[in-house]
């Protein structure tokens, strides 16, 4: 019963900090001019790889912590701190390069940087409740992160800068870092952290990194260059079409999150992918289904979501909706991965990680960004038969005997 709660509190965290997220780009996109959400947009990418970058590295392997009550606080405690340390030094070349850019797009970058602190630390203690088995605690703060960003956000005048957009959204984190921090303390309270430990050669948030450089970040990068090489317009076009998935992202990540400990029961590996199979045909149902929704919105409705954005995101919803459809499939067969063969993901995310920003690049040149989208999603497809094709493959990994008795897969190197 405890776990079940502890699995529902989990999911409706990563639901709210998601439902956060889809709010504040639709908000932003009714508020701004198209060519404001497309600079918001640019910067907002900016945010989403440093976030990725710091959960890859810290949130990552600060869950994976065991141990005594009082040594997950102290690691728990050394990652809030680390964050805040890590986040302070990247908000400085985000000032730097603010003030080099200029114009809608370099106060955006100025705003992002005088920010990024407090919206990186906020996101973190996500992870360090997770890791103490308190996701309840991290609800409660990414409610009340969720309850202050989209009346700040809906208050903000149409025609809005980038910029004061950026503003108002990383503000109102403020009172939700303040209190997932109270929250903290009482766990993190004489146990004294150490932050150079992320610091360390053998740390596995640098292996996490990788794949979420790969896997994740080069496509955003990718599309960020669009919009500093090519138009900016692509970019609010390519984020406004992702925005309406937002919900499907939050369940493949509760599949990345929930999946390994569910499928690691399963009494043999064909159990194990047989369970894999279906969850990914579920998802992908649902992402059709979800896709076909959006394409029958009506237009007025559309406008009423992204503003001036809706006319080219809408363009794109047949690709985009494909995009996921495949996605779903690549994420459970990654997670089957995980479980069978945790070091058998690095390479299929290198390899077709990088292919998809290259279809993305040359769909763009072939076809502006309808064909960037469908370069997406033929890089999706390729990246999901290649986890199936190496899942088909693999056998589950040796297990080590713990001295405790139980036993666990090889560690990962």
């Amino acid at each position: 019963m405890r776990r079940a709660v502890t699995v529902a509190a989990s999911v409706l965290d990563q639901a709210a900090s998601s439902l956060t997220n889809i709010a504040v780009l639709v908000i932003a996109a009714r508020a701004s001019t198209a060519d404001g959400f497309a600079a918001f947009s640019m910067v907002y990418i900016v945010f989403t790889v440093l976030l990725g970058l710091g959960a890859a590295y810290v949130g990552q392997s600060v869950v994976l912590e065991k141990g005594e009550e009082h040594e997950v606080g102290a690691a728990a405690r050394s990652a809030v701190t680390f964050t805040a340390a890590a986040a302070t030094a990247a908000a400085l070349p985000l000032l730097a390069a603010g003030a080099v850019v200029g114009g809608a797009t370099g106060s955006a970058l100025l705003a992002l940087g005088a920010v990024l602190p407090v919206v990186l630390v906020q996101d973190g203690l996500r992870y360090a409740f997770s890791a103490l088995r308190q996701p309840h605690r991290a609800l409660a703060a990414d409610t009340l992160r969720l309850a202050c960003a989209v009346p700040a956000l809906l208050l903000q005048p149409h025609g809005s800068s980038p910029a004061r957009l950026v503003l108002v959204w990383g503000l109102s984190a403020v009172p939700a870092a303040l209190l997932g921090l109270a929250l903290l303390r009482p766990f993190v309270r004489n146990r004294p952290g150490d932050p150079r430990r992320f610091l360390r050669k053998d740390h596995l948030g640098r292996r996490f990194v990788v794949e979420f450089a790969v896997g994740n970040g080069s496509s955003q990068l990718a599309v960020l260059g669009l919009g500093l090489l090519a138009s900016p317009l692509a970019v609010g076009a390519l984020r406004g079409a992702s925005t309406l998935f937002g919900p499907l992202n939050t369940l493949f990540t509760s599949v990345n999150a929930f999946g390994p400990p569910l499928l690691g029961r399963a009494d043999s590996r064909r159990a194990t992918v047989r369970a894999a199979v279906g969850l990914a045909a579920v998802l992908a149902l649902v992402a059709l289904g979800w896709a076909a929704a959006l394409y029958a919105l009506p237009e007025r409705m559309g406008r009423g979501l992204l503003g001036d954005t809706w006319q080219s995101a809408a363009a794109l919803l047949p690709a985009t909706g494909s995009q996921y459809a495949v996605m779903a499939a690549g994420t459970c067969a990654l997670v089957t991965l995980r479980v069978l063969s945790p070091r058998a993901t690095l390479s299929v995310q290198v390899v077709f990680s990088l292919l998809s920003v290259a279809l993305m690049l040359g769909g763009y040149v072939l076809g502006g960004a309808i064909g960037a989208a469908w370069g997406l999603a033929a890089g999706s497809a390729l990246k999901a038969l290649a986890a199936w094709t190496r899942v088909a493959r693999t056998r589950p990994e040796p297990v080590l005997e713990q001295q405790d008795g139980q036993r666990s897969a090889a560690p990962l190197s």
